[in-house]
């Protein structure tokens, strides 16, 4: 079995009382180990959801139950390696991320061990999305798919409905663990066994029917009292203090600045409080980020071993972020909105699409491995590339950009909610809006090369002035 891990993703979650607006946001940097995997944006269609599926990596084949939703999903363009849906929002405005690598330990792993003819990440939105009335439903769905097929590998998936988030941990080859994000809270998760304080008589905790008894008869809890899951199954490990708690430090500095921690602690909360509510542009600022007014930012003034010395969570291989956000206080029809840039996030914003459409912009949907500046992969990307080289001089180009790219979105998004009630056709009126966001962004996006291209040129290296 060869494997295609995304193992480096980074998730936020928050929940309804902690956003801006009453929404449920679940929202993650699909990342990768090669910096470049074309990426689209698609509908799919009961119709063209398999009833028998099989799996390309592992080979696994599983049944499909009758009835599939319609959703939206964001697969590879390039289909070597299975779909890798990445995301979505179903017809019932139920959002899925799925999946962010975790870790483990040899103890589980030895108890349990990985399946290698069971279900992963290429596989698990395809089996879980289409089928689920609730987050707390997917997680249950999820659950008895990990029991009958098993995964070969460690994840993290969070679920949203318009009142819950929920994020499930799978453990071992067979066992799973998963919590409700209290409302008035949210999650930094990177690429770590990410839940700690478990209580398996909460009525907002789910988990395999025997882990608490896994974990009593095989003595694998080191902790004198309770249960921490990040101790009893996690890594711990150097590389965790580099590689991923940093990255859930710098998101929490951000949300709740007040309170003092260490980078590398191992000890990090799972569930936090904000100073203030969360707004879809924090969110995005956060996945983002690369550590900005400390002397670990790699574009920053720190020594050449600071800015080298952890992962940032903005990187080359972000291959796309998703902001899925289920709103409360409009109408079902408008309540999914299915945010999404391609690229390395430094130089690209979010487009608020709505997901209650049967088709997607062509820019976002037509990405191949051609190179083609018409799509919004390959766009992304290039700005994001030319924004590297010299990063201090194109910052202010990309945050005037940033700026008044969401203010476009933000008018369209609202002239758009507040026309729905006179709409026969719904579907066909929020395509044509999608239409209008993805053709505003490609423009802007398009104008801020430019200007880049433009200016950059007067900087080159190769020059000669002259007085002629």
């Amino acid at each position: 079995m060869t494997k295609k891990v995304k193992g480096s993703c980074t998730t936020v979650l928050v929940g309804k009382k902690a956003s801006i607006d009453g929404s449920t946001i679940i929202s993650r940097n699909d990342d990768g180990h090669e910096a470049l995997d074309p990426q689209r944006f698609v509908v799919v269609q009961p119709e063209d959801q398999p009833k028998d599926y099989q799996a390309v990596i592992s080979g696994v084949k599983v049944e499909l139950p009758d009835n599939p939703l319609r959703y939206t999903s964001m697969p590879n363009s390039i289909l070597t390696n299975g779909i890798w849906p990445a995301a979505g929002i179903n017809s019932e405005n139920i959002a899925m991320s799925a999946t962010e690598t975790i870790t483990t330990n040899p103890r589980i792993q030895g108890l349990d061990p990985y399946v290698e003819g069971g279900i992963g990440e290429e596989d698990i939105v395809t089996l879980v999305l289409p089928y689920i009335h609730s987050a707390k439903e997917g997680v249950e769905r999820l659950g008895s798919l990990l029991k009958e097929y098993g995964t070969y590998e460690p994840n993290g998936i969070a679920f949203a409905d318009k009142e819950e988030v929920w994020w499930l941990e799978t453990i071992g080859g067979h066992h799973w663990a998963a919590v409700r994000i209290p409302d008035d809270a949210y999650v930094v998760a990177p690429n770590r066994m990410n839940i700690d304080h478990f209580d398996f008589d909460s009525a907002d905790t789910l988990c395999s029917e025997d882990l608490k008894d896994l974990i009593e008869d095989n003595h694998l809890n080191p902790d004198f009292e309770g249960y921490n899951l990040r101790h009893i199954f996690g890594s711990s490990s150097i590389k965790d203090t580099v590689y991923n708690n940093p990255r859930a430090w710098y998101g929490q500095k951000y949300f709740t600045p007040d309170v003092e921690q260490e980078m590398m602690d191992q000890d990090l909360p799972f569930i936090c409080r904000a100073n203030r509510k969360i707004s879809i542009e924090d969110v995005k600022f956060v996945l983002s980020s690369h550590f900005e007014n400390t002397e670990y930012d790699p574009y920053g003034n720190g020594t050449e071993d600071q800015k080298k010395l952890i992962r940032p969570i903005g990187i080359n291989r972000n291959h796309n972020v998703h902001i899925l956000q289920v709103r409360n206080n409009v109408p079902d029809e408008i309540a999914g909105v299915h945010w999404l840039a391609y690229g390395a996030n430094t130089f690209n914003s979010v487009v608020p699409f709505y997901s209650n459409v049967n088709d997607t912009p062509a820019c976002y949907k037509d990405a191949t491995g051609t190179f083609d500046l018409n799509n919004m992969y390959w766009l992304s990307c290039t700005t994001a590339l030319l924004g590297d080289t010299d990063y201090d001089f194109f910052v202010d180009f990309r945050n005037t950009f940033e700026l008044e790219a969401m203010s476009a979105y933000h008018v369209i998004q609202n002239e758009t909610d507040k026309a729905i009630k006179d709409q026969k056709d719904v579907q066909k009126f929020l395509e044509d809006a999608n239409e209008k966001l993805a053709t505003e962004s490609l423009e802007r996006q398009t104008r801020l090369l430019g200007k880049m291209v433009i200016s950059g040129s007067e900087r080159m290296k190769l020059r000669y002035n002259m007085n002629d």
